[in-house]
């Protein structure tokens, strides 16, 4: 079983690899709230569950794309994910028909909150 420092570190690697600056930028922000639920997301999601074996990062980064987009009310998080999904090679194509898919099961308001935050950020990253 890994330390609690390696479980860290280990998440903090994967947390870079997927979304770069970005995902440090919101651990930061927790810092002075609650620094608890930044360790939390760093140890556990990243360091415990994104890390294992099993999966490689795209099909995780669609999973996760598909459970925000089903929850309906997590566009920020979903165009975290949804860039982390493009910093992992996953495809623009990809990542609509993920969401698309998610009309059959969480309806098409969830479906096309989905896809506004997906547009969002390929016009981001289009202009950058």
């Amino acid at each position: 079983m890994l330390s609690q420092e390696d479980r860290f570190n280990k998440g903090i690697e994967a947390l870079q690899q997927i979304t770069g600056n970005e995902g440090q930028q919101v651990i930061d922000s927790l810092g002075d709230i609650s620094p608890d639920i930044a360790k939390w997301i760093v140890e556990f999601a990243y360091g415990d569950v994104i890390s294992r074996p099993g999966l490689d990062l795209k099909s995780r980064q669609i999973a996760t794309i598909a459970a925000l987009t089903a929850l309906g009310n997590a566009q920020p998080q979903l165009k975290v994910h949804i860039n982390g999904a493009l910093n992992v090679g996953c495809t623009r194509e990809q990542i609509i028909e993920t969401i698309l898919q998610m009309s059959v099961y969480a309806g098409f308001p969830a479906s096309l909150n989905g896809i506004f935050a997906a547009q969002e950020v390929f016009q981001e990253r289009d202009a950058s």
